[in-house]
């Protein structure tokens, strides 16, 4: 088989796990449940099919055939995080209750695949600056990858509150955690985002000869709004206890910032600007 039919394949496969994520949602049955434990398992082997898949695909479309280094342009940097995301939740989802985040990730990296496949982009690093930005990316790409997970999963505790407050229990509010398990899972992964974050400034300002030049100033600014914003909320929450619709708010806050920093840039540079 070609490109495009693993493409395909795997954008067929993690749309698949989507829906039957939430359908599995919907059907209302409780949370932890013998029924539900099977459906996740047998759920999560398609996921696991489509990230192996995409993972061949990502490494042909960014490794360049001449060697001489990375091709991130702005819809394969895309589709690389959006196939970090879902190792993420296919790995955690076998130990932990996060497996309702595929409802809105999985077809999103499908569709980032076929982005991908259909508009390919150029940003080629060269492999002397691979050499000495390796780590640099690689902790970035998971510092955004976590933020994007906790920002589903503060979509969904705000929802999960919300018919709380209004005292509708009821419908797909019974399959998901209790409520003080949804906001533990939430600062766990603000809790790691946070480190991966501070990890990438230091990276960046130990591989990047001035992360304050033109051309990065704006993602380092942005990145180290983003990086206050988590690091209130955690204290909040360490300190004042904040939850709620505040670790909401504090949260999409964070992950806005921290996604214009990055693909707002390349977006404008390579997509608008065609640098």
């Amino acid at each position: 088989m070609n490109l495009i039919t693993f493409s395909l394949l795997s954008a067929c496969l993690y749309t698949v796990s989507g829906i039957l994520l939430a359908k599995r949602l919907f059907n209302n049955l409780p949370a932890g449940s013998v029924g539900t434990f099977r459906q996740k398992n047998w759920i999560l082997s398609f996921s696991l099919l489509a990230v192996l898949i995409h993972m061949g695909i990502l490494y042909s479309n960014i490794i360049l055939d001449s060697g001489e280094g990375l091709n991130f342009g702005f819809f394969n940097a895309i589709s690389l995080m959006s196939w970090l995301i879902a190792v993420l939740i296919t790995v955690a989802a076998y130990s932990k209750p996060l497996e309702n985040l595929g409802i809105v990730m999985f077809p999103i990296a499908g569709l980032a695949i076929l982005l991908e496949m259909y508009f390919p982009s150029n940003h080629i690093v060269l492999n002397d600056e691979v050499e000495h930005l390796r780590f640099h990316i690689l902790i970035s790409i998971m510092a955004y990858s976590l933020l994007t997970l906790a920002a589903i999963q503060a979509c969904l505790l705000a929802i999960q509150n919300q018919y709380l407050r209004n005292k509708h229990p009821g419908g797909f509010i019974r399959a998901l955690p209790p409520l003080e398990t949804m906001e533990t899972l939430l600062f766990q992964l603000l809790g790691l985002g946070f480190v991966f974050i501070s990890l990438a400034l230091i990276t960046g300002v130990v591989y990047l000869e001035n992360i304050f030049e033109q051309h990065l100033v704006h993602k380092t600014v942005l990145s180290l709004i983003s990086w206050g914003l988590v690091g209130i909320l955690l204290w909040g929450r360490w300190r004042f206890g904040w939850r709620g619709r505040t670790a909401v708010r504090w949260t999409l806050a964070a992950f806005v910032v921290l996604v214009l920093s990055y693909f707002g840039s390349k977006l404008v540079l390579e997509i608008i600007l065609q640098r």
